[in-house]
């Protein structure tokens, strides 16, 4: 079985690094989970303290494009860390791919070890 895995990486503004974990943890994951999406690894970078991915899996690409727009529509979304988040962030790259769920499990497990 394979899923279609959403990478986001982030350069963030200098020294916002530590500020941006906090909000993601105490309010963006969050809201991702209860909006169904699968957050496999989100976090700092070992390199740079101002580097950030998120990782996120879905069951098909209709259901992440779907389950995007439903989450980024959302009031909770809009009204609440997204200015936060969204005023850290100098740089945003994504890549989607399909990977099977051994390897979602992997990056999953490797995530809890560092």
């Amino acid at each position: 079985m394979t899923r279609i895995v959403e990478i986001l990486m982030y350069t963030l503004k200098p020294g916002s690094g530590s500020d941006f974990h906090r909000i993601m943890q105490e309010a963006s994951i969050p809201l991702h989970l209860k909006a169904g999406m699968d957050v496999i690894s989100y976090g700092g970078s070992i390199h740079d303290g101002d580097s950030y991915h998120l990782i996120r899996a879905y069951e098909s690409e209709s259901h992440r494009l779907a389950s995007q727009d439903a989450f980024y529509a959302s009031a909770a979304w809009r009204e609440g860390p997204r200015a936060d988040i969204i005023s850290r962030i100098e740089v945003s790259t994504m890549t989607v791919m399909a990977l099977t769920q051994d390897a979602i499990d992997a990056i999953r497990a490797s995530r809890k070890s560092i």
